[in-house]
């Protein structure tokens, strides 16, 4: 049976919590795989991490092979294989996207080198703590070689899971008949859900739903402000929702992709579609479950190309705002 040990910052968090015990049961990496789990906190918060292990322990996953619980970078990131960058700063009212980014630059500057420091030469790192993106660009950045290019990852699954369900409810149709329906560009609210190239079922989904003023208005605005609307709603933010979206990325990286599907996950621009190089950008992707690519040849009206662009400017204009943290 393989094994595999993964690293979870903001362990006792809430979508830390959501996701621990996905990871532990065997949802993430399949009933054959054994996990070592390393979590790590801050100082104050290892206290609720103990209590976070208990019930760990209390549900005796047969899968659960260790827990270690940390507040040091070196121990947490020590001869992992996965690290999943949940925690991070959150933003609070009055508080400038740029602000963020900067507070958020330090704590992703020292998790990228401590990775590259101390984890297994091939780790794979996804980051969920937002602005994911370019969070996930500073980790790299700072982790000098230490995460390979094609390693780093920054979640849009969360964005495709909840434009599926839009689409689906429009529909009439279960989830499951929604395909290629991808998220391009930044995890913020000028990402871009990908109507025009999405499938339900054998049919275009422009071909089911004609309802062009809904798709590129109220369907286009509800998955862009999605979060806010939660937030709004239940005076927190997504946690289980955005746990599960964690759960499905890696398990899409790591097993291969329906025929005639893919999945969304921000990965480092190399140029393809036009982007710009050296961004975190999301784009339609397919694995075999051991290596992923960017899938080619998907086209774009002036509506969608237009919204693209304006997110690659977005994620842009956040690098210049953080470039000089990781000179």
């Amino acid at each position: 049976m393989n094994t595999v040990r993964v690293a979870v910052t903001g362990a006792a968090g809430q979508i830390g919590y959501a996701l621990l015990f996905r990871i532990a049961s065997g949802q993430m990496f399949g009933p054959n795989t054994k996990v070592d789990l390393n979590l790590l906190e801050l100082e104050q918060a290892l206290p609720a991490l103990e209590g976070v292990k208990m019930e760990l322990d209390d549900c005796a996953f047969p899968l659960l092979n260790s827990v270690t619980m940390t507040a040091d970078l070196n121990v947490a990131f020590k001869d992992v294989d996965w690290a999943l960058l949940v925690g991070s700063v959150p933003r609070k009212d009055g508080m400038e996207r740029a602000d963020l980014l900067k507070i958020n630059g330090g704590i992703f500057i020292k998790q990228g080198k401590a990775i590259a420091d101390n984890a297994k030469d091939d780790v794979k790192v996804l980051v969920v703590g937002n602005p994911c993106n370019t969070n996930a660009w500073i980790c790299h950045k700072a982790a000098k070689g230490g995460i390979k290019d094609n390693n780093i990852f920054a979640m849009t699954m969360l964005d495709q899971n909840r434009a599926h369900t839009q689409i689906a409810q429009k529909a009439g149709v279960p989830v499951s008949e929604v395909k290629k329906l991808a998220i391009w560009g930044n995890h913020s609210s000028s990402m871009v859900p990908d109507f025009a190239n999405a499938m339900i079922g054998n049919k275009r989904l422009t071909d089911t739903i004609a309802d062009e003023a809904w798709l590129k208005g109220a369907f286009f605005e509800t998955v862009q402000k999605r979060g806010a609307a939660i937030i709004k709603a239940r005076g927190a933010s997504s946690v289980a929702s955005a746990a599960n979206a964690v759960v499905d990325t890696v398990r899409n990286l790591t097993n291969p992709t329906a025929e005639g599907d893919f999945f969304s996950v921000a990965t480092l621009s190399k140029g393809d579609y036009g982007i710009k190089k050296d961004l975190l950008f999301s784009f339609p992707i397919r694995s075999n479950g051991k290596a992923w690519e960017i899938v080619q040849g998907v086209e774009h009206n002036d509506f969608l190309s237009s919204k693209v662009k304006a997110t690659e400017a977005e994620l842009v204009s956040e690098r210049s705002d953080v470039a000089a943290l990781v000179q």
